[in-house]
């Protein structure tokens, strides 16, 4: 397993005095848009504090290299000290998978366009992916992708619509994906960098959601005869789901990293008003109720630590690992969400106020549960990789039972 350098526990333990000190004052700015999220000029003003600590885009090292999965792990827990804090430190979803994702197959030209910008915290992005159920689009499986692309000439042409898109409003780099209608890459998915805003997208809806840590929110929008340049599709054609395969499970795992940071903050607010607050004579955590809650969240975060640790590692390792991070994102967020609901139980009714981030925390997680693949698809998943191994381990009985003795 890849060890993990000095470097990446001093920048951890930068981001994590940067969120405590400084980004946790922000926690009631009211710098808000109409669901709750952070606007892009509280965002702005953070990432200057953040740029000026050394601490902005901290998994990202001066000469364009990552920090391993396992480094990577130890600084975004930090970041997540706060909701605020992965925006402020440009951590956060989707922009840290996409910056990723460029990193990892974009080319020279395309990464100095529309990565260098993004690590540099000068805007955001958003991944066009998920589709409206009512028109039958694509959600957690991907193959059922409406929205699609043909060629014309040396551009593509794009038209579908998409739902749940992360950050989509006052985004400066999208990318887009679409099924393709050319012979050639026989219906495979193509990836497309696109510059935002664009007269071709059209926003239609941005809902009240749950959650509200997100700038932007989660737009619907329509896809109208977009037109991108042939050099702009990510990759090469037909070869989009491969693609999205590279940035999924760390993408999927940096989630995890983030939110057991929100979590871990929440129990720390917690177990400080169990250890302050008393009621029938004592310190509420000397209740048996109380104190057995906030011991079950200290277990819980060890879980969620050693899980992400062991998902990383493999990661490391050059594996997709898929199996490994639908394993790490089931087991986190119902660990995630177990914590949080102890702690606005702990709390009360001031657990269920704004007086502190655990209410919010709460939400952001449920919420968790459902992004990246709802727990229920991942067990599903699993399970038929149950039923695969099964099947490979009786064809191989039945071919050594056939060998003559």
């Amino acid at each position: 397993m890849t060890e993990i350098s000095q470097h990446a526990l001093d920048m951890a333990a930068k981001v994590e005095a940067f969120v405590r000190d400084v980004v946790v004052q922000f926690e009631k700015d009211p710098r808000r848009d109409h669901h709750g999220a952070p606007t892009d000029e509280l965002m702005m003003e953070m990432r200057g504090l953040a740029r000026e600590a050394g601490v902005l885009t901290p998994h990202i090292k001066a000469d364009g290299s990552h920090l391993t999965q396992r480094e990577t792990a130890v600084v975004l827990i930090k970041s997540g000290l706060s909701p605020l804090g992965p925006l402020a430190c440009n951590t956060m979803a989707p922009d840290e998978g996409n910056m990723y994702l460029i990193g990892h197959v974009g080319s020279p030209d395309l990464k100095e366009r529309f990565l260098k910008p993004l690590v540099e915290g000068r805007g955001r992005s958003a991944f066009f992916m998920t589709e409206p159920a009512e028109w039958g689009g694509a959600g957690s499986d991907p193959s059922m992708m409406k929205t699609t692309c043909h060629k014309d000439g040396n551009q593509w042409v794009i038209n579908g619509r998409k739902t749940f898109i992360t950050g989509a409003q006052g985004a400066m780099v999208g990318i887009v994906m679409a099924a393709s209608a050319e012979e050639d890459t026989k219906g495979g998915a193509c990836m497309f960098l696109v510059d935002l805003p664009d007269e071709a997208i059209r926003i239609d809806e941005v809902p009240n959601t749950i959650d509200s840590s997100m700038p932007g929110g989660h737009a619907t929008l329509t896809i109208d005869n977009l037109r991108v340049p042939a050099d702009q599709m990510l990759g090469q054609p037909g070869e989009g789901f491969k693609y999205a395969q590279i940035r999924l499970s760390p993408a999927r795992l940096s989630h995890c990293m983030r939110w057991l940071g929100c979590c871990i903050r929440a129990h720390e607010i917690a177990s400080d008003y169990a250890c302050r607050r008393m009621a029938f004579g004592k310190q509420l955590i000397e209740h048996e109720g109380v104190g057995f809650m906030l011991a079950e969240n200290e277990i819980l975060i060890k879980q969620c630590e050693l899980m992400i640790d062991w998902c990383a590692g493999v990661l490391d390792t050059g594996s997709l690992g898929t199996v490994e991070s639908s394993m790490a994102k089931v087991s986190v967020s119902e660990a995630l969400m177990k914590i949080a609901d102890n702690c606005v139980q702990v709390m009360g009714g001031t657990g269920v106020t704004e007086r502190t981030i655990v209410e919010q925390v709460f939400r952001e997680i449920r919420a968790f549960r459902i992004y990246d693949g709802p727990t229920e698809v991942h067990k599903w998943s699993l399970a038929k990789k149950i039923r695969r191994d099964w099947r490979k381990a009786q064809e191989a009985l039945a071919a050594k039972e056939a060998q003559p003795a």
